[in-house]
């Protein structure tokens, strides 16, 4: 399923919601209530201290908000293809949230 990592100390949740909303059309969401150990937010979005723990999406170190997007093959509903869409879903929904603001 696909997950996102955003950033506890500077939440975005309406830029990480737009990317699940445009993922959610490509694969399933993790709807666990803890994903990797971590309290779910909302269906597939949780919040770590990503500077703290040194995540992919403290590298930007930008205004614009930032997230790491785990996607994998775990289940027959789930393809390498369909892992590679939602990576572009993901992206193509953050850019169009981004510029919507």
């Amino acid at each position: 399923g696909f997950y996102l990592v955003g950033d506890s100390e500077n939440p975005h949740l309406e830029f990480h919601q737009a990317i699940i909303s445009g993922v959610e059309k490509v694969t399933h969401i993790v709807t666990d209530e803890n994903i990797i150990g971590e309290p779910a937010k909302s269906d597939g979005i949780i919040l770590v201290p990503v500077n703290t723990l040194g995540l992919c999406g403290s590298i930007t170190g930008g205004k614009c908000p930032a997230t790491t997007t785990e996607v994998y093959p775990d289940s027959p509903r789930a393809t390498d293809a369909i892992c590679n869409d939602a990576q572009v879903a993901a992206i193509v929904s953050g850019i169009n949230c981004v510029l919507k603001h």
